[in-house]
C-alpha cells in the first residue's frame, strides 16, 4: 500500500521545483504518465486490506483531483509569464497595423491593349476573335500572296508538322474569317491577338508579339474615313496635340498602303530612341482593302470598299513610356513590370 501523504508531500515539492513549461511537462509523465506514480497508487487500491480500502480510494482520488488542479493552475502561470516576457523583449506593438500583401496588376501589354479596346469602342468597333493557328491558304494566298510571292519572306512563320498548318504571322487573316462570317452586312471591327514569325530575337523583335488589326467594309467607304480614325485614335491615344503624318508604303492586301507616323517633340528626353532625331515615330501600318481580299471575303468590290489597319501594341508601348528592349515585356521580370 502506497503512503499517499508521503506521495502528496513529493509531488508539491518538485512541482514546486518547476520554473517553466518543460519541467511542468516531465512532471506530469513523472506523476501522471502510463507509469505515474499517482495512477499506480490508484492501482494499488486492491492490494489495500478491505477495511480500509474505501478510505483509501477516496484518498487517493482526492490527491489526483488536488495536483492535477495544482499542475493546470502552474501551467498557466508559467505561459503567462513567458508571454509577458517575450512581449516586453521583442516589443510587438498589436496595434500597428498589418503588412499589406502586393497587389497583383495588368500585365503592360494588356494595359495597351485595354486602352486600344476603348478607343475604338467608343468610334462603334466590336472586338472579333480569330484563330492563331491558320491554314497557308488564309494567312497567304486569300490576302493576294500566293506561293510564289517575295513578300512572304517578310512573314516567314513556324510551320507545324501538318501540311500546310502554321502559326499566324500577322492579324490579317481574320479579315477573310470575318467577311466571310458576316457578308453581306457592313463591317467596323478590331482583332487582337498574338503572331508569331521566324525572326532572330533583338531589342526590337520577337518571335511572338500581340497585334491589333482593324477592318471597316461598307460602301462608299475612302481613304478620308481611314485618315480620320487613324488620326481620332492616335490624338486620343497619345494626346490631342499629336499630329498625324501619312507615308505612301506597300502591302500585298491593301491597294493604296500607307504608314502612319505621329510626331513627338524633339526637346523629349527620350526623342532621340523614339524617333531618331525625326521628330515622328511610326505607329501602324494602314490602306484601303485590296479588290482581291474583299472578293475572296465575299465582297464585290465594284459595290462595296473599305480600310483595313494594323498595329503592335508593345511597339506602342515601348514609344508611349521610352522602353527601348521589346524582350522585357516576356521576361516577367517583376522590377521591370511593376513600373507600370
Amino acid at each position: 500500500m502506497v503512503d499517499l501523504a508521503t506521495l502528496e508531500q513529493a509531488a508539491l515539492t518538485a512541482l514546486q521545483a518547476c520554473t517553466d513549461e518543460p519541467a511542468l511537462r516531465a512532471w506530469n509523465t513523472r506523476f501522471f504518465g502510463k507509469h505515474g506514480e499517482v495512477l499506480q497508487a490508484l492501482k494499488g487500491v486492491g492490494a489495500v486490506p478491505p477495511d480500509q480500502r474505501k478510505s483509501y480510494g477516496q484518498e487517493a482520488n482526492r490527491l489526483k483531483e488536488d495536483l492535477l488542479a495544482r499542475y493546470e493552475n502552474a501551467l498557466a502561470e508559467v505561459r503567462a509569464r513567458t508571454l509577458e516576457q517575450s512581449l516586453q523583449t521583442d516589443r510587438l506593438d498589436i496595434t500597428l497595423p498589418g503588412r499589406p500583401a502586393p497587389r497583383g496588376r495588368l500585365h503592360l501589354s494588356n494595359q495597351t491593349l485595354r486602352q486600344i479596346y476603348a478607343i475604338f469602342a467608343d468610334m462603334g468597333f466590336q472586338i472579333y476573335r480569330s484563330r492563331e493557328i491558320e491554314d497557308d491558304l488564309t494567312n497567304f494566298e486569300l490576302l493576294n500572296m500566293p506561293p510564289h510571292h517575295p513578300a512572304r519572306d517578310m512573314w516567314d512563320t513556324f510551320y507545324t508538322t501538318t501540311p500546310g498548318v502554321i502559326l499566324r504571322t500577322h492579324t490579317s487573316p481574320g479579315q477573310i474569317h470575318v467577311m466571310r462570317e458576316l457578308f453581306p452586312r457592313p463591317i467596323r471591327v478590331i482583332l487582337p491577338g498574338m503572331c508569331y514569325r521566324y525572326e532572330q530575337i533583338t531589342a526590337r523583335s520577337e518571335i511572338m508579339f500581340h497585334q491589333v488589326e482593324g477592318l471597316v467594309i461598307g460602301e462608299k467607304i475612302t481613304m478620308a474615313d481611314l485618315k480620320g480614325t487613324i488620326t481620332a485614335f492616335a490624338r486620343r491615344l497619345f494626346g490631342p496635340e499629336r499630329q498625324i503624318r501619312i507615308r505612301s508604303s506597300y502591302f500585298p492586301f491593301t491597294e493604296p498602303s500607307i504608314e502612319v507616323d505621329v510626331d513627338w517633340p524633339k526637346d523629349d528626353p527620350i526623342s532621340g530612341d523614339i524617333s531618331k532625331g525625326t521628330g515622328w515615330l511610326e505607329i501602324m501600318g494602314a490602306g484601303m482593302v485590296h479588290p482581291v481580299v474583299l472578293r475572296h471575303g465575299g465582297y464585290d468590290p465594284a459595290k462595296y470598299s473599305g480600310f483595313a489597319f494594323g498595329m503592335g501594341p508593345e511597339r506602342i508601348a515601348m514609344r508611349k513610356y521610352g522602353i527601348d528592349d521589346i524582350r522585357q515585356f516576356w521576361k516577367n521580370d517583376l522590377r521591370f513590370l511593376s513600373q507600370f
